[in-house]
């Protein structure tokens, strides 16, 4: 079917993945619908407001042609296409996908799909989902046989918050059709803007490979905490541990850390775990040595400041990663709960979230006990070097806790902890 015959798009959903996907779209021509349940949203897109905070999309979106092709509205409507981008959050008691945002997003479609139409998920989503949940569910609510009447296929996101514009153009993209013929016409849209390659491949099987990326990068993590945390019971520095084993031609450990988060790595391995306990022990030990993470260094900070009478505690660093404004699954944030609920002082700061900006480290630090770097955004190890002095002398117990474990907490060799000590 020629490109031609899609013409309009509908994307439920304009968070992370989905907006910038419809600015792409629209863009390259395509008549989008941006819909989204938060009235605020759909008003903040059709006022030419953007709620994403990076530049180049900003950019883009402020383009004619967005602005002409572009509309958001809170329920959708008739188009030749459809593409879901609702979150799949986990289920924190039960360690499953949490499917209502995609099984509701595709009830609302159902009413205006019709003969030809494709959809699409672009939503991460467990196993099967496509053939198990989805087909049958548009096959009940339509009586259109999928495969015939109208096309389902599967378009996992590969987007970097903070690097969205970037990731969304260049990044290859897997397509999983439920047939070869929504997989091609999904490939057509697609090719509209991307410029990495397009494999084409079965529902399943892109299902699965975007949880296996994820789930690589899980347990590489995991392994390298583990190493760090061996390293730190011998006492000997985790990082020169690792730096001298990956002078072995074949050996690339990663950087430890004091957790893993954001929206993707924190989530999809229990995805895999879901449709096949049997075979997911590694998934499973690396998910549970990540996931202690942040209690361990919420142990270290309580170490370190033991022998103070009511300690004040001051954490830097909200977010999941360095230099990113995302708090999506910060093991940050779990850090300074943890201690808040031991009834610990402890407050948080970060100059990339709004809420937790200060006017100087050193102002934050008065009289502080300890101070806690939990990520060390470029502009936090900046003023740490420049104003090394002037924030330790405003502190009542300069107690500098920069844990060892990984990039996220590289602090210059100029910048260690310091024991306890007392003016």
């Amino acid at each position: 079917m020629a490109k031609e015959r899609i013409q309009s798009i509908v994307v439920l959903g304009t968070g992370y993945v989905g907006l910038p996907l419809a600015i792409m779209l629209a863009r390259s021509g395509y008549r989008v619908i941006g819909v989204d349940i938060k009235k605020e949203v759909v008003r903040a897109i059709n006022n030419g407001v953007l709620h994403i905070d990076e530049d180049n999309l900003k950019r883009i979106f402020a383009e004619r042609s967005v602005k002409k092709n572009l509309v958001a509205r809170e329920k959708p409507c008739c188009a030749d296409a459809f593409v879901i981008a609702v979150p799949t959050p986990l289920d924190k008691r039960k360690k499953i996908c949490d499917m209502s945002c995609v099984i509701s997003a595709v009830e609302s479609i159902t009413p205006f799909l019709r003969q030809g139409n494709l959809v699409i998920v672009e939503s991460t989503v467990p196993p099967l989902t496509c053939r198990e949940i989805l087909k049958p569910l548009i096959e009940k609510r339509t009586r259109l046989r999928l495969g015939v009447d109208v096309h389902l296929a599967h378009c996992p996101e590969r987007v970097l918050p903070g690097d969205i514009f970037h990731e969304i153009v260049n990044n290859d993209r897997i397509i999983g059709g439920h047939t070869p013929e929504a997989g091609e016409r999904a490939k057509r849209i697609y090719g509209s803007f991307v410029k990495g390659s397009i494999y084409i491949t079965d529902d399943v099987t892109a299902e699965l490979c975007k949880l296996a990326e994820n789930a690589y990068r899980d347990v590489n993590i995991a392994l390298a905490n583990e190493i760090a945390l061996v390293a730190e019971g011998l006492r000997i520095p985790p990082k020169r541990v690792i730096e001298l084993a990956n002078k072995h031609p074949r050996v690339k450990i990663l950087d430890p850390g004091i957790g893993v988060g954001g929206h993707c790595i924190p989530i999809d391995p229990w995805f895999i775990r879901e449709v096949d306990p049997a075979h997911t022990s590694l998934i499973l030990a690396a998910r549970t040595v990540n996931e202690n993470m942040p209690a361990i260094i919420a142990s270290r900070i309580r170490q370190v400041v033991r022998d103070l009478d009511r300690p004040k505690i001051v954490a830097l660093g909200m977010t999941y990663k360095p230099d990113t404004y995302d708090l999506r699954e910060s093991p940050a944030l779990e850090i300074v709960r943890i201690l808040l609920d031991d009834g610990y002082d402890i407050r948080s700061y970060d100059p990339l979230v709004k809420g937790h900006e200060y006017e100087s480290i050193s102002a934050v630090a008065e009289g502080a006990d300890c101070l806690a770097v939990l990520v060390a955004h470029k502009r936090i190890v900046d003023e740490l070097v420049t104003h090394e002095a002037e924030i330790k002398s405003a502190m009542r117990h300069p107690i500098w806790y920069t844990p060892t474990l990984g990039e996220n907490l590289a602090i210059p060799s100029k910048i260690k902890p310091v024991g306890r000590r007392s003016h």
